[in-house]
């Protein structure tokens, strides 16, 4: 025990003198190396680290706080017009990774760049497209309907109508969606298209416009192995089109193998291997393992993760042997007779080198590994038999061989088919390094969004439409609701009689009219919870603008909300033979409407589900309620609470009708007997309210005002706050 102790502690010594020596060797690295050669390009991304502080119950049961890296100095690239697959156990940090090349982790630390130009996250965002793992769709468009509008918002304006449409024709077909294409996508409570076309839906939307960088979290999943094909051999077409694509994948098939150029292997967010698919077996060869016969060689080398995780040694071993051709520790047990064959005839080196040659061979190498671009060729050494005694030693060092012209990395990622993919600048050699610049502006050109603000307004107003005339349930029952209560209220009040009784039902009245307007209100809760992750997907890669979508929310809601309100007005006016205005009777309820919407909207967008959702609007409403000047006059509040009746968006249509039923002489209530005589005046004098004859309309335009300022609020937590991001 004590012995492989002694081994550990050796190889951590060793491992952090081999950081260093990797630093100094990158610093001069990092300007030079890049395109020196005229390398094609790709997304290269060099020592991603992402930690998270992660919290777990100790030994003793108390809790521990603990740093882990979901990813670790991960370095490499994704060559240009290649397809990359991300392999690895599940819980190795794919999604992470992706999602750090995708900038949408906030504090990463590590540079991307593509095509030898660093990126910031928020350029990352406009040149490409994110396929995740859950599909986000609307359930009641077709998948036509979905894909069309997918159209309008990536290609814009500069594309015609007719361009669009044979677009996604073609699409349609190639996706082998064409039987489902007037089929709605559904969710759970109506079935839709299956499961496998919903997931080629949903990738088509991304891959509308032809990204310059397409990520896709496992497209694959949940897909039979003919669809799963199509789907990755659609995502291979736009490789060769001259994309970068990079993508996660559990269990490949051995067709949708060969559509792979570049693997990316990870086990517990560290590197095991970078490379061509089929240099895998090599990889393994010099790793001292032989694959049986028969067996597909990335599965094995998954095996050989699996085993050396569930060993003491862990996957650092590998990580290493990755970076630095050091070889892993040989594990006691392995599977097989040939397995333990091909072990015990290697005669395994000490893990830190015996001395300074070997550090120096190492920085060497790690540089290289370092910066694909570095034009070093490592080729292991294959000739045991010239070097006397130390054969064996020297087995798995390799040589550094400087080949001039060729942007060959280690274990050469470019298949046979090379120069199918390499642009004729490759050969030009110093020329190439403008090339970079070409590529950038190519996807900084066209602004960064496809539309005008118009076209955006416009083509979100018409979903919107479509999804209220599919799901009209929400709309009308609001609807109902409102007749239902204008009925109530018609049958309950009916022409109240010129005394005190009558000015009571009067204020009655109103004050429950207030009521029913902003309880009834709710339904707008689920709407925007519902479209959250939808309206995330699509504004993450700047498919319009947050406040285009505002803006078109609250014109597709105008007419609906008139209606209703009308609806109300008409039943009840005439009834109760109220005195006043029509008209601003009307406005005034309207604009209770449109104020009460926009607020809980607002609230929908804050909290994180339904069941609070409801009750925040409810707790709200209940509040303001109580502040509104029914329960207690405006002027007897305590000053301390004065400001709740100021943002109490009731006081406003409140004192308003008021305002419009009893202003003026008309005589209310006489009781001769008494001699009391109350005038309109009189009666919102004892209330506290303004008799002012215009004051009525300022009230309509207060309450304007809070719902424009719910609005903006609105606005201003989907721009900032509804991140696609990890923290």
């Amino acid at each position: 025990m004590a012995h492989h102790h002694h081994h550990q502690h050796n190889g951590r010594n060793g491992g952090h003198r081999l950081e260093t020596v990797i630093n100094m060797a990158q610093q001069p690295e990092k300007p030079a190396g890049v395109g020196r050669f005229g390398f094609t390009g790709g997304l290269e991304f060099t020592s991603l680290t992402y930690t998270v502080v992660k919290k777990q119950r100790g030994a003793g049961g108390e809790w521990e706080k603990k740093d882990v890296d979901l990813l670790h100095e991960i370095t490499g690239y994704a060559p240009k017009g290649c397809v990359t697959a991300v392999m690895g156990p599940s819980g190795a940090g794919k999604s992470t990774f992706l999602d750090a090349l995708a900038g949408r982790i906030a504090s990463l630390d590590g540079r991307v760049a593509l095509d030898g130009v660093e990126m910031s996250p928020s350029l990352i965002k406009r040149s490409s497209a994110y396929v995740m793992q859950d599909d986000r769709l609307f359930p009641m468009l077709t998948v036509y309907e979905t894909l069309m509008f997918a159209a309008d918002f990536r290609l814009g304006s500069s594309v015609s109508a007719s361009d669009k449409k044979l677009r996604v024709e073609n699409l349609v077909e190639q996706l082998g969606l064409t039987s489902s294409r007037n089929t709605y996508i559904g969710d759970e409570g109506t079935r839709g298209v299956s499961g496998g076309e919903r997931r080629r839906v949903s990738i088509g939307v991304d891959i509308i416009h032809g990204p310059a960088l397409l990520f896709l979290d496992e497209p694959t999943s949940g897909l039979d192995s003919t669809s799963a094909h199509s789907v990755i051999e659609k995502v291979h077409d736009i490789a060769c089109a001259g994309s970068t694509v990079v993508l996660t994948i559990h269990q490949p098939s051995s067709r949708i193998l060969l559509l792979l150029d570049h693997l990316i292997i990870l086990a517990r967010g560290q590197l095991m291997y970078s490379g061509g698919p089929k240099e895998v077996t090599a990889h393994l060869g010099r790793m001292g393992r032989k694959v049986p016969k028969g067996e597909n060689s990335i599965e094995n080398l998954l095996d050989v993760i699996q085993e050396y995780e569930q060993s003491e040694f862990g996957v650092k071993a590998l990580a290493e042997f990755c970076l630095t051709g050091l070889k892993p520790p040989k594990l006691t047990a392995t599977y097989g007779p040939e397995g333990l064959s091909t072990v015990s005839s290697i005669v395994q080196t000490p893990i830190s080198g015996p001395g300074g040659d070997d550090d120096f061979d190492r920085s060497l190498r790690s540089q290289h590994s370092k910066s694909p671009w570095s034009g070093v060729r490592l080729t292991p050494s294959r000739r045991p038999k010239h070097k006397g005694p130390g054969a064996p030693h020297d087995n798995h060092r390799y040589t550094p061989e400087i080949v001039m012209g060729t942007p060959t990395p280690m274990s050469s990622a470019y298949t046979v088919n090379e120069d199918d993919y390499l642009t004729p600048t490759h050969r030009a050699g110093p020329n190439a390094t403008g090339a970079p610049g070409v590529g950038v502006n190519t996807l900084g050109h066209r602004g960064k969004f496809a539309n005008s603000y118009v076209g955006e307004v416009w083509v979100l107003m018409r979903r919107n439409f479509t999804n209220i005339w599919r799901t009209p349930e929400l709309f009308l029952s609001r609807l109902m609701v409102l007749t239902v209560m204008g009925f109530l209220m018609a049958t309950m009040f009916t022409k109240p009689k010129d005394n005190t009784q009558g000015i009571t039902n009067r204020l009655s009245f109103f004050i429950f009219t207030v009521c029913v307007f902003f309880f009834s209100s709710n339904d707008a809760v689920p709407a925007f919870i519902q479209e959250r992750f939808i309206f995330i997907r699509e504004t993450s890669h700047n498919a319009y603008r947050a406040s285009a979508y505002v803006v078109a929310g609250i014109i597709t809601y105008l007419p609906f909300l008139l209606l209703q309100s009308a609806t109300y007005a008409a039943i009840v006016w005439f009834a109760l033979k109220l005195h006043g205005q029509f008209l601003y009777f009307l406005v005034m309820l309207y604009a209770a409407l449109l104020s009460t919407n926009s607020f809980v909207v607002f609230i929908s967008s804050v909290v994180p589900n339904f069941i609070l959702g409801y009750a925040a609007v409810i707790a709200f409403t209940a509040l303001f309620f109580l502040f509104c000047g029914y329960f207690l006059d405006s002027h007897s509040i305590p000053v301390a609470w004065k400001w709740m009746n100021t943002i109490s968006t009731m006081k406003y249509p409140y004192e308003g009708l008021l305002m419009n039923e009893f202003n003026g002489d008309h005589v209310f209530a006489s009781e001769p007997a008494i001699g009391l005589i109350l005038t309109g005046n009189d009666i919102l004098k004892q209330l506290g309210i303004s008799v002012e004859e215009n004051r009525k309309w300022w009230m309509v335009l207060y309450l304007l005002g809070w719902a424009v300022f719910y609005r903006v609020l609105f606005y201003l937590v989907l721009r900032f706050a509804s991140k696609n991001k990890r923290k």
